[in-house]
Parts: structure tokens; sequence; C-alpha cells
């Protein structure tokens, strides 16, 4: 019984050794790019955690320049975060920052500069939407129209398209285009939502240009007097 036993193993055993060498340097490789890939995974994700961490803290650098009104130093820190976390999420916050304090302070030229890069680089859809937005505003005080336009041409999301239509009004307004005006303030007034108080704002524009965009109430006659037959 031993002996059979004993055999019984020992083909296995064979079994084993045969189906090793057979698959064993295969089965290796695999594990060694599973348990690679795990590690660089692994790798991978504490990378992104110290960028974050480390763009977190250069955003409130800017963050503190801005409330400082320290401009030379929004200037350096936002350079820094462009060049070191220019792929991050923070870094087109500090674009959106730093270009808002620079106007504020007058470097309207470091102002656009931020705002261009932003919405040239941005990878977050709603941060370049709003920096070409808030840089078609800054071309219009410096009465750059056609730029103006350039960044208000194209795409937009849909939540957007107000906006556009409005900032496009502001621009043909200030070129004495009045039609063309009046027709992007309706288009802005018919796309803002009645409870947005940007809202009454284009309202204001469209009666400054003669325009009453709410619908007219309706005229109610004076009902004609019944007259009542009385039978004797």
């Amino acid at each position: 019984m031993a002996n059979h036993l004993d055999l019984e193993e020992q083909e296995q055993l064979d079994e084993l050794k045969a189906f090793w060498n057979r698959f064993g340097n295969l089965i290796t490789w695999a594990l060694i790019v599973v348990l690679a890939g795990f590690a660089g995974w692994n790798g991978y994700q504490y990378w992104q955690r110290s960028q974050s961490a480390q763009a977190a803290a250069l955003y409130d650098e800017v963050d503190r320049a801005a409330k400082a009104g320290d401009t030379a130093k929004i200037e350096r820190a936002f350079a820094d975060m462009k060049d070191k976390f220019g792929s991050t999420t923070f870094a087109q916050q500090a674009g959106l920052l730093a270009a808002k304090t620079l106007f504020e302070k007058g470097s309207v030229d470091a102002s656009k500069a931020a705002l261009t890069w932003v919405a040239g680089q941005s990878s977050e859809d709603g941060y370049q939407p709003v920096a070409r937005l808030r840089l078609a505003s800054v071309l219009l005080e410096s009465k750059s129209y056609d730029e103006a336009m350039q960044q208000l041409s194209g795409s937009f999301p849909k939540e957007f398209e107000p906006l556009v239509a409005d900032r496009k009004g502001d621009v043909f307004s200030l070129q004495g285009k009045k039609a063309e005006a009046i027709a992007q303030y309706k288009a802005a007034y018919t796309g803002l939502d009645e409870r947005d108080d940007y809202r009454r704002i284009v309202e204001i524009k469209l009666n400054s240009l003669g325009v009453d965009p709410r619908p007219a109430a309706p005229v109610v006659s004076a009902a004609s007097p019944v007259t009542v037959e009385i039978k004797k």
C-alpha cells in the first residue's frame, strides 16, 4: 500500500515538474508584470498626492500675496506654480486668482498673461471658459474689441452661452452697433434663469438701448354693461 502511494506521489511530482518546466517561466514573468504594475500604480498615486500637496502649498502662497496686494510676489509665485505644477487644478485656480488681483492693482498686461495661460492650458472645462470670459472683459477695458470677440468665438459649454452672449452685447454696444448689441442681450436675457440676479443687469442694458425684454401685459378690455330685463 505504501509503495502504491509512493508511486502516485511520484507521478504527481513528475507531472508538477513537467508542468513547471513548461510554464514556469511564463508564470514567473506574469507575476513580475503584475507586481511591477501594482508597485507602479502605488508609486504613481503617491506621486500624485505629493504633487497635489506641494501645489496646494504654492496656491496658498499666491492667495496670501493676493490678499496682501503684493503684485510682485503674486507674479513670482504664479510663475513658480506654472513651471512646477502647471498641469494641476491648483495652477488653474491660481491663474484666475492672480489675474483678478493683478487687474485690480492696475497690472493689466500681467492679468492678460495669466488669463491667456489659463484659457490656453487648462484641462478643466470649467476654468477655461471662465478665463476666456474674463479675458474678454479685460480686453474690452483696453478697447481691444476684435481681440475680445476672438475670445468669445468658438464653442462654450451650454451653461456659459448666456454670459457669452451678454459679453458679445457689450462689445457691440461699445462699437456703436446697436442692433447687434440688442440681439445678443436678448439672447442672454432669454438664456438666463428668471431667478438669476444677473438677468436684471441684462434687462437694464436692454432698457438703456430702448428695449423692454419683458412680455407686455395682456390688455383687458372693460366688460360690457349687463342689461337686466325686468318683467312686469
